[in-house]
């Protein structure tokens, strides 16, 4: 099969089904994990991207059905990266795959709707004028992800030059409760960006980071070469990129007998910023609506 023609659709079903085998909730890596076993994709599929964006094709459909399959509350995502299955979504395993499309679009209207009069309801209030808004039933994917706050994000931080990338990385472990981070600022160190120190109560792990602006994903031999780089240097390891790993790569990253790396992917990456306010802007009108701020990533 070619991973061109998988549809995002493919994948509404068997996300349901994998949720509710794994006990009701998992994990990102575990859901993807779990769907390359059951389509049995080979690692040539798994590597394919797209032309223009150079988002792993695979991947981004996976994380498409996701995104759809919340229209009809058949899932939620209230915490950073776990998905939970809803009794609605339980209800939906036993349905043709034609009534779970129709539910979607259905629901995917809906929200729409209200989404408008929203909009209207806000305008009117504040004395604004809006012309008529009305939905193209063509609108295609690549349209609704430019409308993503988190595309438009990554498409930010992957326009970033990679000193100022490797900062940002450095604000964010500060924020996020590291000390003494450091970037290195230098080239042919195994990959090795920078270093920091997180404080958890009455124990202190050395933490050597990387940083990747990748528009794709991240292969294993990544994983591998930063372990062999911070071997005897640190006791954990982390990864940060504005793209994805590919499976074997979270695999290697958690293998046992190996010193265990983190990985936060562009997904992660976009939540971590958000949840910290850097080069975001929370607004909450009559639904949270997210702002990307090009400004800060400009000056930092």
């Amino acid at each position: 099969m070619n991973a061109l023609d998988i549809r995002k659709d493919d994948f509404y079903l068997p996300t349901l089904e994998v949720l509710r085998d794994l006990g009701g909730s998992a994990s990102i890596e575990e859901i993807e994990e779990k769907l390359i076993e059951r389509f049995g994709f080979t690692q040539e599929q798994l590597d394919v991207t797209y032309d223009t964006s150079g988002d792993n094709v695979i991947t981004d459909k996976m994380s498409w059905a996701r995104s759809y399959l919340k229209f009809p509350d058949f899932v939620t995502n209230e915490s950073r990266g776990v998905w939970v299955l809803t009794e609605a979504g339980r209800e939906a395993i036993e349905l043709p795959l034609d009534v779970v499309r129709g539910r979607i679009r259905v629901a995917k209207a809906e929200r729409r709707a209200q989404q408008l009069a929203e909009r209207k309801a806000l305008a009117q209030d504040t004395g604004l004028l809006i012309g008529e808004e009305t939905a193209d039933p063509n609108e295609d994917e690549a349209e609704e992800a430019a409308l993503d706050w988190r595309d438009a994000l990554l498409a930010t931080l992957r326009t970033m030059d990679p000193a100022a990338f490797e900062r940002l990385a450095q604000r964010l472990l500060r924020e996020s409760g590291f000390v003494r981070v450091e970037v290195t600022g230098k080239s042919g160190d195994g990959g090795i960006d920078g270093s920091g120190v997180l404080r958890m109560n009455l124990i202190s792990f050395q933490v050597l980071f990387q940083c990747k602006r990748y528009a794709g994903s991240v292969p294993s031999s990544t994983v591998r070469d930063f372990r062999g780089a911070m071997q005897g240097r640190a006791d954990k390891g982390l990864i940060i990129t504005t793209g994805t790993f590919t499976a074997d790569a979270r695999k290697e990253a958690t293998r046992d007998g190996a010193p265990a790396i983190d990985l936060i992917d562009g997904e992660a990456l976009c939540e971590l910023l958000r949840e910290r306010g850097l080069g975001v802007r929370v607004r909450q009108v009559v639904r949270e609506e997210v702002d990307v701020l090009p400004e800060f990533f400009a000056e930092i």
